[in-house]
């Protein structure tokens, strides 16, 4: 199998808010209108991978100057600092027919090492609690529940720092 990452584009949208409604509940999938609005803003900051050629799997988020993940930034893409300290992860998607095959790991490596080139303190994102074990793997370090109240769900916030 053949794995390569690309960053996204506009026309990306549609293709990626079908593979986000796999992998979320629809309370906490963007929708097309929604990464279509922060691709226009960051699309250096949305990553694809493929295998074989398909789309199996992105990761994105929003770099900020603000130290902790909030509800708003899902919301509103202006916020995003292109110089911003700290990458925040929005969504780390991977086609349930693909999962447990280390596509996951590749974006987030990938995510890793693009923050790191460009200077960020780090990259926070916020999960499930079932996930903080997957997430630790990685270096990220568990800072408690969120305030997020996305999709009415509790979240706990994770922080990598470079």
């Amino acid at each position: 199998m053949e794995y390569t990452i690309r960053q996204g584009t506009l026309d990306d949208a549609k293709a990626l808010a079908a593979v986000e409604a796999e992998c979320f509940p629809k309370a906490e999938a963007a929708t097309a209108e929604e990464i279509r609005e922060r691709l226009s803003v960051y699309p250096n900051h949305f990553l694809l991978l493929y295998r074989d050629g398909k789309l199996v799997g992105f990761i994105d988020g929003m770099t900020t100057d603000e130290k902790d993940l909030t509800d708003e930034m899902y919301e509103k893409a202006s916020l995003h600092k292109e110089d911003g300290a700290w990458q925040m992860i929005f969504g780390l998607n991977t086609i349930p027919s693909c999962r447990r095959e280390g596509c996951a790991g590749r974006l987030i490596e990938a995510f890793k090492a693009q923050a790191k080139k460009e200077g960020k303190k780090g990259i926070v994102l916020t999960c499930k609690d079932r996930l903080v074990h997957y997430y630790a793997k990685f270096g990220f370090v568990n800072e408690g529940v969120s305030e997020s109240t996305h999709g009415d769900v509790v979240w706990y916030q994770m922080r990598l720092t470079f």
